[in-house]
């Protein structure tokens, strides 16, 4: 597996004493702090404050678990982040996304293979991050659905999820050997 372009902070001991805190609430929150947050606390602040809304994000949003994961996934394919992508495809499974779903998203085939809910959340994903818009009729369709809240915390989740992959990316952080492959 190729290094990351910084050395990863995986360890308290690798942080100031001063950001114990915060580092211990990642690990708490997530089993361990890796990937992303590994990058991201070399600016310790940066770290915090972004654990703190992808906390929200992922465990107290108002979208289901499968649409939430939809979202995360399609943005995973959208930046081509094979780390986020080989993270989450285990999380969309837990959360009942379809393995239909996952392929046609890994293979860029949707919305072959997606329920018309799921094309709607995987087409969203995909306009924001593709156009930088979303067309008119699937933001009313997904808003009829999702509601004014569902629809601020569906664009949050294509967000923060973007600029995950973004640091993901830049940093050249890579997946575990054997995990999910995403093809780029």
């Amino acid at each position: 597996m190729p290094e990351a372009r910084v050395p990863l902070i995986s360890k308290r001991d690798d942080v100031a004493p001063e950001h114990h805190a915060a580092f211990d609430a990642i690990a708490e929150t997530r089993g361990r702090v890796a990937g992303p947050f590994a990058v991201l606390f070399h600016s310790p602040e940066v770290a915090k404050r972004a654990a703190h809304l992808g906390a929200y994000i992922r465990f107290e949003s108002s979208l289901a678990g499968a649409e939430r994961e939809l979202a995360i996934l399609a943005t995973a394919r959208a930046m081509d982040c094979r780390y986020e992508w080989a993270a989450h495809v285990p999380l969309a499974e837990k959360a009942g996304v379809r393995l239909e779903a996952i392929t046609a998203i890994r293979g860029r085939q949707a919305p072959a293979g997606l329920t018309p809910a799921e094309a709607e959340i995987v087409a969203y994903a995909t306009e924001l991050l593709g156009d930088h818009r979303v067309g008119g009729g699937l933001f009313e369709g997904l808003r009829k659905r999702l509601g004014a809240r569902g629809m601020v915390e569906l664009t949050a989740t294509v967000g923060y999820y973007a600029m995950i992959a973004s640091t993901l990316n830049a940093f050249e952080v890579e997946p575990e050997p054997g995990a999910d492959h995403l093809p780029v």
